[in-house]
């Protein structure tokens, strides 16, 4: 049976001081969420492996993801955090990359307060030196950045991109474009994936329906493609609009009108070119 990967969730140690972003609104989300919390929800999910993902912009936390990774085998892959536009940044890069786990990193570039963040000439150098680690970098925006974002891969045609939570579209609104014309022109970029994750919570939280989800899904799919996306839970922020394994029902009975190695891609394969699980080149492997 192919490996199921859970692409996205994050893991914390609460303090009100380090998760400012946690506000009155998402008192369930203030506490600590370890591995023993997520090997629970993984089980019945039927999730193999998962991809921690930053959520602080600290080296700390990214040696912290890296040390929870080494003591739990099923934590597979880390997303980090660096200083990409710090002089820093090689010095960074070279410490964080002997780590077997490392497979990319994210920099949270939709709270930044300029938008053309991303088009930044030391955060662009940064992405340059990025390159040569063989390294993901995870693009977190809002839909507002996709223009942006668009220009921002053109400028590197070598790197390999992954787009997180499919950009935050205005599902809540019930809002389709301008976010689905964009997705379409970014996934014209073949080193751009895309992760599937995050949409619940982008939805109202307590009358979302299954059915809101459904145009938003069908464009990402007809966009990139079963073997150019990932699924992941988002967890623990997912539990703010729904619980892990009802987001993989989800997602699996979306997945039912696709073929069996369309569904394998989707389901794991992809996470497992894209973050090299099986020391893969994230340019190999079954196409769909």
């Amino acid at each position: 049976m192919a490996r199921r990967i859970d692409a996205h969730h994050h893991l914390w140690r609460y303090t009100a001081e380090e998760y400012g972003w946690i506000d009155g609104t998402m008192a369930r989300l203030q506490r600590d969420f370890d591995p023993t919390d997520l090997s629970r929800a993984m089980a019945a999910a039927r999730i193999d492996g998962t991809v921690a993902v930053q959520t602080r912009q600290t080296l700390e936390e990214s040696t912290f993801l890296l040390s929870l990774a080494e003591s739990h085998p099923f934590i597979e892959a880390v997303v980090g955090w660096a200083p990409i536009a710090s002089t820093d940044f090689p010095q960074c890069l070279e410490t964080l990359a002997s780590h077997r786990k490392l497979k990319g990193l994210r920099h949270i570039v939709q709270s930044e307060p300029n938008d053309d963040f991303i088009l930044g000439r030391e955060f662009n150098r940064g992405i340059d030196l990025l390159q040569s680690s063989g390294l993901v970098y995870e693009v977190l925006i809002y839909e507002r950045h996709l223009r942006q974002a668009t220009k921002f891969v053109d400028a590197h045609p070598n790197q390999i991109f992954v787009l997180d939570h499919i950009a935050k579209p205005r599902i809540r609104e019930s809002l389709l474009s301008p976010w689905r014309e964009h997705i379409y022109e970014l996934a014209l970029r073949e080193n751009v994936f895309c992760k599937v994750s995050g949409l619940t919570t982008e939805a109202n939280w307590q009358s979302w329906t299954e059915a809101d989800l459904l145009p938003y899904l069908d464009t990402v799919f007809d966009a990139f493609g079963p073997a150019r996306l990932m699924m992941g839970s988002d967890w623990p922020v997912c539990l703010m609009a729904t619980d892990y394994g009802q987001w993989f029902e989800i997602l699996d009975r979306y997945a039912g009108k696709l073929t069996k190695n369309e569904r394998e891609q989707f389901g794991g394969g992809t996470a497992t070119r894209v973050y090299r699980l099986n020391n893969q080149s994230p340019r190999t492997g079954g196409t769909a």
